[in-house]
């Protein structure tokens, strides 16, 4: 960084030219129109611009907490926050503010009347009078873009609440005192504390985002603060409102998110928040992130080096629902004869929950090929699932027509099916509230209150209540389980969406399946479910657990992040040990889930995904995400083509719907379809298979997987038995079946009676 005093005679000349320029020149500079839209920054090094007077951080001492302070001069425009929805779970929150229709709302464009005024009236700083000006995106500090070593703090209560902790939306532990708390926490409760963030290179500054701490317990919040900002993090130049340091108005709660824009943006390398007042009953912490705009440094390989960019031609751009539909549309004409945009029924608002199938004969099920799908969007929030599998849509379709190699296999050989929105009302609200204003749960939820990822009735309590009882025949089979009628019912609590998706997997024979979610990164397999009823976390099994761990481990190693070792945990949790995977109970309980559902109602091995540890990433972060998880979304589909597959028929070379598939020392069994065919995924090794049917003689084959991709032809010709083919006969010439010792009976009867 270049320092006063040590710059060279043509820098000198510079510096002199621009000050003879004057400030009207820099002004007319500053008023284009499009000065501050630009993505791309004049290359002209930043210490050739004039800079302001910097200033020593010595404001006059307010008042402490619980005391009232004196507003400046110049009132402190009030904060974009956001505010409690009508009807709602407790921690969900809305924004009052939503985005113009059409708009996309991770833009925030806004400008008060109050900054406006208090830019008019600081003389000292030049900035762009336009009406409107659109806000620069976060630096990362809830993406984990910014590492721990940018951030600093001048004290900390302690290391769980370190300066690496005041991330927005961080989650606490469950043990709040651990290393994992949920904010940065000053050591003592003055007006000297302050956090900063480094953004390690020249950048334009444009608005502060606040929460409080993350806690059940307590209570802990930063009411108001000042901003400053430094080149070399000795001198400081506060942000100011006319003639005196400006005060921002910060949170009234711990959860709810509150942006505050700076009057006129600041260009630095640092930038600091200094709380000046706080909840009177709580102490000095925070969550926060940071608007700005990183200046192009193109002498700086460091920068080059670590910018992701991507060549892929698609749309990165956060859709609403009538641009989701849009889009649909647009892929659909682009690739007619490989898609189908189809709807698996209506949301609680009545919204369409729209699938698109991808397919080389769209629309029919093709005997022996498998049946793949993907969900996003259960949690309304957890946005980039649902931007993944519309970027996944493009792709397919894209590099379909291109005749890339590999795509075009995995189309002709697969049939998928892709639901990027299974709670488009969720989706709505959060869509409102914006990428970094709807908190960490707002959306989450269906319109009418219910979580869709564990709405799903429990059926493994069912089935272990049954392998529990030693006497008595056994009522629950291992697989197949049918649902409880209560939960048929109208009367029970099951949301609109999970009846909808129940439906559609009770219609198509999928055999693997991922649904997307957000907040973390790690791929969980099942069961979700402990068994253990007094347990919260424990490591629980199913019989093809070790395929679920194959299926988890390729998503995950395949992943730009998950199995690196040297990333930093989203929240609280490590999953290095799994490489990126976990066991759904042993991470936590859940009742309920999709994944357990699937695995004991249908088919088909179903998996949670979960893309990034911010749910909703602004949509400049679209195409890094892209690039993390495009490779893993097409590993993970070929993955549906492992294990076994084939046809079970009868001595007529007709499919035998229904057939049970069960593997010698798997205690799970699967069942054919409607033509007779099934798949198994089994990983690789030598398996003895039964296929059996009612009315028919078992069979057994020795089936044998290889390492290669490719599922191993394994096909079953089941005879009748003795019996189904009498009661054939009888049943053809309008006869039943007669007991051979009744007619033995009635014969001895007859020869009595002529005796006689």
């Amino acid at each position: 960084m270049s320092r006063p005093g040590t710059a060279t005679p043509a820098l000198a000349l510079v510096l002199l030219a621009v000050t003879v320029a004057g400030v009207g020149a820099q002004g007319a500079a500053l008023e284009d129109p499009d000065y501050y839209g630009q993505e791309i920054w004049s290359q002209e090094p930043y210490y050739t611009r004039p800079e302001p007077e910097p200033e020593t951080f010595s404001p006059p001492l307010p008042a402490g907490p619980g005391e009232e302070w004196e507003p400046r001069p110049h009132e402190p425009r009030a904060p974009k926050r956001a505010t409690k929805p009508k009807k709602a779970p407790k921690r969900e929150k809305s924004a009052p503010e939503p985005p113009p229709p059409g708009k996309n709302s991770n833009k925030k464009v806004m400008r008060t009347k109050s900054s406006e005024k208090a830019a008019n009236d600081d003389h000292s700083v030049r900035v762009a009078h336009e009406d409107v000006r659109e806000s620069c995106p976060p630096l990362g500090l809830e993406t984990l873009k910014i590492t721990d070593f940018q951030l600093h703090a001048s004290t900390v209560k302690r290391y769980g609440l370190g300066a690496h902790r005041g991330r927005l939306n961080i989650q606490a532990g469950i043990n709040e005192n651990d290393f994992y708390d949920g904010a940065w926490c000053a050591g003592r409760n003055d007006l000297q504390q302050w956090i900063e963030v480094d953004a390690r290179r020249l950048t334009r500054f444009t608005g502060v985002i606040t929460q409080g701490r993350n806690s059940l317990w307590l209570s802990d919040w930063v009411t108001s603060y000042k901003v400053m900002v430094s080149n070399d993090s000795h001198t400081w130049v506060t942000v100011k409102n006319g003639s005196g340091d400006m005060i921002f108005e910060g949170n009234s709660e711990k959860e709810i998110p509150v942006l505050n824009e700076l009057p006129v943006p600041m260009v630095a390398r640092y930038i600091r928040i200094n709380p000046r007042s706080w909840f009177d009953n709580g102490s000095i912490c925070m969550r926060m992130e940071i608007l700005g705009c990183p200046l192009p440094d193109p002498n700086n390989y460091y920068h080059r080096r670590n910018e992701m960019t991507t060549t892929d031609d698609l749309d990165f751009k956060h859709h609403n629902y009538k641009e989701m539909r849009q889009l649909m549309k647009v892929v659909n004409e682009m690739c007619p004869n490989i898609t189908r945009i189809y709807n698996i029924g209506k949301s609680h608002q009545g919204l369409k929950l729209y699938a698109v199938e991808i397919s080389d004969h769209p629309g029919e099920h093709e005997v022996g090929e498998p049946e793949f799908h993907y969900i996003a969007g259960a949690h309304g929030n957890e946005v980039l699932g649902r931007e993944l599998l519309l970027l996944l849509v493009q792709f397919l379709c894209q590099e379909y027509l291109a005749r890339n190699a590999r795509i075009v296999h995995l189309v002709e050989e697969t049939r998928i099916h892709i639901l990027p929105s299974l709670n488009p009302d969720g989706y709505e609200k959060a869509y409102e509230g914006g990428s970094e204003l709807g908190g960490w749960s707002l959306g989450r939820w269906t319109h009418d209150g219910i979580d869709i990822n564990n709405n799903f009735p429990d059926l493994n309590t069912l089935l272990w209540e049954a392998e529990d009882q030693q006497n008595g025949p056994r009522k629950v089979p291992n697989h197949y389980i049918a649902i409880p009628e209560w939960f048929l019912s109208e009367n029970a609590t099951v949301a609109a969406e999970t009846r909808a998706v129940i439906a559609w997997m009770e219609k198509i024979p999928f055999v693997l399946g991922g649904n997307l979610q957000g907040g973390e990164l790690v791929v969980a397999y099942p069961y979700d479910l402990v068994r253990s009823p007094w347990k919260t976390q424990e490591h629980t099994p199913t019989p093809d657990d070790h395929v679920f761990r194959w299926l988890a481990y390729s998503y995950a190693s395949t992943h730009r992040l998950m199995t690196d070792a040297r990333r930093r945990v989203c929240h609280t949790e490590e999953f290095q040990k799994e490489e990126g995977t976990v066991n759904g109970a042993s991470w936590h309980t859940v009742a309920g889930s999709l994944n357990d559902f699937s695995y004991l109602h249908t088919n088909c091995f179903e998996l949670s995904i979960y893309v990034g540890c911010d749910k909703y990433p602004h949509e400049s972060q679209l195409p890094e995400e892209w690039e993390n998880n495009r490779e893993s979304l097409i590993v993970f589909m070929e993955q549906v083509h492992r294990g076994i597959k084939g046809l079970v028929r009868d001595s007529h070379g007709k499919g035998i719907p229904n057939a049970i598939i069960s593997v010698e020392g798997v205690n799970h069994d699967i069942r054919t379809a409607n033509d007779g065919d099934y798949w198994r995924l089994l990983n690789p090794g030598e398996y003895a298979v039964t296929a059996k049917a009612e009315g028919f003689t078992a069979s057994t084959k020795n089936c044998m997987v290889g390492y290669d991709m490719g599922a191993t032809r394994c096909d079953f010709t089941l005879s009748k038995t003795n019996m189904a083919r009498i009661r054939e006969i009888m049943e053809k010439f309008g006869k039943q079946p007669v007991s051979l010792p009744a007619r033995r009976l009635k014969l001895r009867g007859r020869k009595r009676r002529q005796r006689g």
